[in-house]
């Protein structure tokens, strides 16, 4: 064991002797020193110290030649081959190379300078296709109305205002018919102090006697309490309901007593919902009191509400065409509103004039209508019996159907029948109805046979549960 391990240890030492032995060789053969490592120095024999240069490294173009010498390529590339006329079927021929398109050179564009004392050249005009304007609608030429025969006048609050436009709407083709806007924005019958209607209007009838017809239309505003000397009436109750119909057949006593007709436009609802229903007792109250002293009452209720009889801002013009009639504060008109709320009123107008609509001539039916009544004239005040006689001479210019023969008269019902108590006591014998039939006696067996056996009646001959055919 001894043996083998001193034979492990030597055996570095064996291999170090050997490569020296083999550097020792190399020397000897080459008959010299050993030549030094690239950078070391040594000394000549003849003195002197001699470095050894690296080697020069091959450059990257080098080639190697036959001689054993590197040479350089050429700078240059070489020249190509001329182009072959002639490819064999298998080969392919080489596609010609378009030629890139030249570049053609443009100048760049030349800025103002921002300069601020040079004066900056304006940018080029734009030019825009024009449309041709619309020629407009000339408007329509107005008729002088210099002195009218016929003047209306309409009293009342900012209601009547829009009923005044309305109306001279209707009549602007008529020279002859002036309507006179006489409303007050914030006034009515409640409150004296700021206008006094009864003094104001008799007034102005009194310095004006072309004044033929006069309409009202008031009632917005009075919904407030009533001053009765030193008391104060709270809206809507009995007492104050018996003032304010006092008021109303005061100012209606003033066109009665001067014989002009009158036609009170009636309130229209409201977007308040509170506010419409008090308007509607105002209504009754003008319409009774109005209609008791032989004026007109024109109700306007219906045409702005719907199907619902609510309040509605749209609704059909008097065209017919779907348009905005109230305004936004849901108490005034628009344009669309006054001309509709003027047709209401311009219906009873017109059959009071006894006119065909745009005309203030009287009908030429009526003069030729067998009646002992002359027509009513608008050249002076029209008397109380012109309506009597136009509905006559109507109702004459109407033909009469005759009456087909052999058409029997019909009884007439009772309003109501004997009042008979519930809680009577039986009076006729046997419990029957006082005004049932004695029962028919059932010969034919048909009710026991259909009601208590559960069979069906014979068919009758026509009848739906007749099965037979031939039928009959």
């Amino acid at each position: 064991m001894v043996v083998a391990r001193r034979r492990h240890s030597e055996r570095p030492l064996l291999l170090g002797l050997a490569a020296l032995l083999g550097l020792a060789g190399l020397s000897v053969l080459g008959g010299g020193p050993a030549r030094a490592q690239w950078g070391d120095s040594y000394q000549q024999p003849g003195g002197g110290t001699y470095y050894e240069a690296p080697p020069r490294r091959r450059p990257r173009d080098a080639y190697y030649r036959d001689d054993g010498t590197y040479g350089r390529q050429p700078r240059y590339a070489p020249q190509q081959e001329a182009p072959r006329q002639f490819y064999w079927p298998w080969e392919d021929r080489p596609q010609p190379v378009a030629p890139q398109p030249e570049r053609t050179y443009r100048a760049p564009r030349s800025r103002p300078p921002y300069a601020t004392g040079e004066a900056q050249r304006p940018a080029p005009a734009v030019k825009r296709r024009v449309r041709p304007a619309r020629a407009p609608t000339p408007p329509k030429p107005a008729v002088a109305k210099t002195e009218p025969n016929v003047q209306i006048a309409v009293f009342g609050d900012s209601l009547a205002d829009h009923l005044a436009k309305g109306l001279d709407d209707v009549f602007e083709d008529n020279a002859d018919v002036a309507v006179i806007d006489r409303a007050k924005g914030d006034s009515g019958l409640v409150r004296k102090d700021v206008v006094d209607w009864p003094k104001v209007a008799q007034d102005y009838l009194q310095s004006n006697a072309k004044v033929r017809y006069a309409f009202v239309m008031m009632g917005a505003n009075d919904r407030q309490p009533i001053r009765d000397g030193d008391e104060t009436v709270d809206p809507l109750t009995d007492r104050w309901r018996a003032l304010y119909r006092a008021r109303v057949e005061a100012l209606v006593k003033v066109f009665v007593d001067r014989k002009i007709p009158l036609i009170w436009v009636g309130l229209p609802p409201m977007q308040s919902e509170s506010l419409s229903r008090d308007l509607a007792s105002l209504n009754e109250i003008v319409r009774d009191s109005v209609t008791k002293a032989g004026g007109t009452y024109v109700d306007i209720w219906p045409g702005f509400v719907d199907d619902r009889d609510r309040y509605a801002a749209s609704g059909p013009d008097p065209e017919g065409q779907i348009a905005k009639l109230r305004t936004a504060d849901g108490v005034h008109f628009t344009k669309a509103g006054d001309r509709k709320l003027a047709h209401f009123a311009d219906v009873e107008l017109k059959r009071l004039m006894g006119t065909v609509p745009g005309s203030a001539e009287p009908s030429p039916t009526a003069t030729v209508a067998p009646s002992s009544t002359s027509g009513p004239s608008l050249d002076g005040p029209a008397p109380a019996t012109d309506t009597a006689a136009i509905d006559r001479q109507i109702t004459a210019m109407l033909p009469s159907l005759p009456e087909p023969p052999g058409v029997p008269a019909l009884p007439v019902k009772p309003a109501a029948g004997p009042v008979v108590p519930l809680s009577r006591m039986e009076v006729s014998p046997g419990g029957a109805l006082l005004n049932g039939r004695p029962r028919e006696p059932d010969n034919l067996g048909t009710v026991e046979r259909t009601l208590l056996r559960g069979n069906a009646p014979m068919p009758q001959p026509g009848r739906a549960d007749d099965f037979r055919w031939p039928p009959g």
